[in-house]
């Protein structure tokens, strides 16, 4: 508990103490602003979307390295670690460059369909994306290595096709798991800020992010309005949580009695 305290408590104690200095008014004023808000929003949508894609291709790549056999399988089940070991400025540059109308990618494939990745809020997407991928897979990876094949075999041995199979017998054990890949994900995206700042072109009310928002104030030395901000988005953190381990409490509870 102490350990804890020293390094978790005390620093969102010493936020909520930090902006109560705007006092109630100042800090409905902060956090309501018409700029905050639709930065949370960009945020808060954009960090949902990347979970959702990374919910659903996080658990196909996880099934894929656990349940088949192929070359360069242990050296994709390594690469799925570089966003944790991938400096986030590095990443973001990275992907801008890939994706921007010059780019690699952006010139040949994208404008061929009319499509821009860098400066939209599909860039913040897919830089969210990328970062957040391993959490997906590695909460997914170990149960999926712990769960026996043999109810699985028994499941096709009786009739059911792969697909009942898969949704009958495999989700709900791993539904768990995947919950809490995509609420990791998801809390992570809404704080990044050092992959998505350069491929979302930070434009105020389209592209601009709430941590933007944060580091603006605290170059303009509004310590108390930069603090109100990262209450706000303490807030939403900590609401995700709350909910997703609700929901895998209730999941668990459901799995274990049938």
């Amino acid at each position: 508990m102490s350990y804890l305290s020293i390094i978790v408590l005390i620093p969102m104690i010493s936020l909520a103490v930090e902006s109560s200095g705007l006092g109630v008014r100042g800090f409905w004023d902060t956090v309501t602003d018409t700029r905050t808000l639709i930065a949370c929003r960009v945020s808060f949508l954009c960090s949902l979307a990347g979970a959702l894609v990374n919910a659903v291709f996080g658990l196909i790549l996880a099934w894929v390295i656990t349940r088949y056999r192929f070359p360069l399988r242990r050296l994709i089940d390594g690469l799925i670690e570089l966003p944790f070991a991938l400096p986030t400025a590095v990443a973001g540059i990275s992907l801008t460059v890939l994706t921007t109308d010059n780019g690699w990618l952006g010139k040949p494939v994208f404008d061929l369909f009319g499509i821009r990745i860098a400066y939209t809020q599909l860039g913040i997407i897919l830089a969210i994306t990328f970062i957040t991928i391993p959490f997906v897979v590695r909460s997914i990876q170990p149960v999926l290595e712990q769960l026996s094949r043999d109810y699985e075999d028994a499941g096709l041995l009786l009739g059911a096709g792969r697909t009942r199979v898969f949704f009958q017998i495999v989700l709900p054990e791993i539904k768990p798991a995947l919950l809490t890949g995509f609420s990791l994900a998801f809390a992570r995206g809404l704080g990044e800020y050092g992959s998505v700042i350069f491929i979302a072109g930070n434009i105020p009310f389209q592209t601009e992010i709430a941590p933007l928002v944060i580091m603006s104030k605290l170059e303009q030395f509004n310590y108390d309005q930069a603090t109100a901000v990262a209450v706000l988005m303490l807030f939403f953190s900590f609401t995700i949580m709350f909910f997703v381990n609700r929901l895998q409490a209730k999941i668990s509870r459901f799995t274990g009695e049938h």
